[in-house]
């Protein structure tokens, strides 16, 4: 098979980019069997995004002896995007390779909710750190913000982070201006939903429901048929705004409480005396509390917040028939107490015939998932047509500022 005009190469560029983006590592013969392109078009495709600083390649593995040596393509480690998420505790920033490996991660912790000017200016100071140090070699695609609230697909606006009292705020706007750098914008829970698809506990499975746990509460993430799914504005999958099915009045603790809550960190936090926590201290201090009285009441809370869960959990499998849910954040924490029990429970309030062949999965790619997944929006159009970028090296690519609309695999 051989290259037809200028949109055929764009296409068989693409392809290659995303396969070694997929699936890591692969042979030239390895390239070509996958995309039936004969071995001389794919020795030019990839010299072109070798020549773009895209992919690197070596010499064939020494211990392979059948056949003709072929060489390893791989991408370039010096290509990444700058992912963040800023939270009413903390503000998350990462530096992200094509490959999913983080470069950089930092936690800043905050006292109070960051404004948008705040968390745009520690974000950019970073960066400028980062450009003199680590990044010093690095080619920057751009920056994804994941965003614990409703942003429009449209064109990336903060129409309402209600924790972190965000209102119709250009984000992306801020911080391409800030940075130089092309900007997406996007709800956190979709992104990790979109992470988890592709690189994580979904990888392949065509419908998944994902639901988010972090210090702004409960958000979610479709996929329906292979594709992301978020509606007419960008909005679904807001399941902590849900009115939460309670059967033991006992068990509510919020008057007139959405999902979120009556299943919320704070309240694992203060079970555990803790003010704030990254997700693998909070899990650390359920799992160990430091007393029996203490031990005791962290016991009752996460099994009163696992029974609301439960009921959740049901709800979304009977509208929306997944064949896995994804659990991310502290709600992971609280289902990896006994992932089997919290699945049968599930299972007892739900349509038998919709939980047949449902599982449910805790998110594999643990604390990274909302970073991986705003880097994701950042590689897509670098992804769909590799040779616009012929000054990636030199971090020469234009600075443009688009929304993060839902992403199919």
């Amino acid at each position: 098979m051989s290259l037809v005009g200028p949109g055929g190469r764009q296409r068989n560029l693409s392809t290659i980019l995303t396969l070694l983006h997929r699936t890591g590592p692969l042979s030239r013969a390895s390239l070509t069997e996958a995309t039936r392109l004969n071995r001389s078009t794919i020795a030019d495709l990839v010299g072109q995004l070798v020549r773009h600083g895209l992919v690197t390649e070596r010499a064939p593995d020494p211990a392979r002896r059948v056949g003709r040596p072929s060489p390893i393509v791989a991408l370039s480690p010096r290509v990444v995007a700058i992912a963040a998420n800023p939270e009413v505790d903390a503000i998350t920033l990462a530096a992200v390779r094509l490959d999913q490996t983080t470069v950089i991660r930092e936690r800043h912790e905050v006292d109070r909710p960051p404004t948008p000017e705040e968390a745009t200016a520690l974000l950019a100071e970073r960066l400028t750190v980062w450009r003199q140090g680590p990044l010093a070699d690095a080619a920057i695609v751009g920056v994804g913000l994941a965003v614990p609230g409703l942003v429009r697909a449209s064109d990336g606006l903060v129409r309402d982070a209600p924790h972190l009292h965000w209102r119709d705020v250009p984000l992306g706007d801020l911080v391409a201006e800030a940075t130089g750098l092309r900007t997406r914008v996007a709800n956190d829970a979709s992104l990790g939903a979109m992470a988890e698809h592709l690189f994580g506990a979904a990888r392949g499975v065509d419908d998944v429901v994902y639901l988010n746990g972090g210090a702004s509460g409960i958000g979610g993430g479709l996929i329906v048929g292979g594709v992301a799914v978020g509606g007419s504005g960008g909005y679904a999958g807001e399941f902590g705004q849900n009115r939460p099915g309670i059967a033991d009045g006992a068990d509510r603790l919020a008057v007139d409480g959405v999902l979120e809550d009556e299943v919320s960190r704070s309240r694992l936090l203060a079970a555990v005396g803790l003010d704030s926590a990254d997700e693998p201290t909070l899990a650390a201090a359920l799992a160990d509390p430091p007393d029996p009285e203490t031990r005791a009441a962290v016991a009752g809370e996460v099994e009163r917040q696992r029974r609301i869960l439960s009921t959740a959990l049901a709800n979304a499998v009977n509208v929306l028939n997944p064949s896995v849910v994804v659990l991310g954040g502290f709600l992971a924490t609280i289902a990896e107490v006994d992932v089997d029990d919290l699945l049968a429970r599930v299972r007892a309030q739900a349509m038998p015939a919709a939980t047949e062949d449902l599982r449910l999965r805790l998110a594999s790619l643990a604390e990274d998932r909302l970073l991986i997944g705003a880097a994701e929006v950042v590689f897509d159009s670098l992804l769909a047509d590799p040779a616009s970028a012929p000054d990636l090296p030199d971090d020469g690519l234009e600075t443009r500022v688009t929304a993060a609309a839902p992403s199919s695999p």
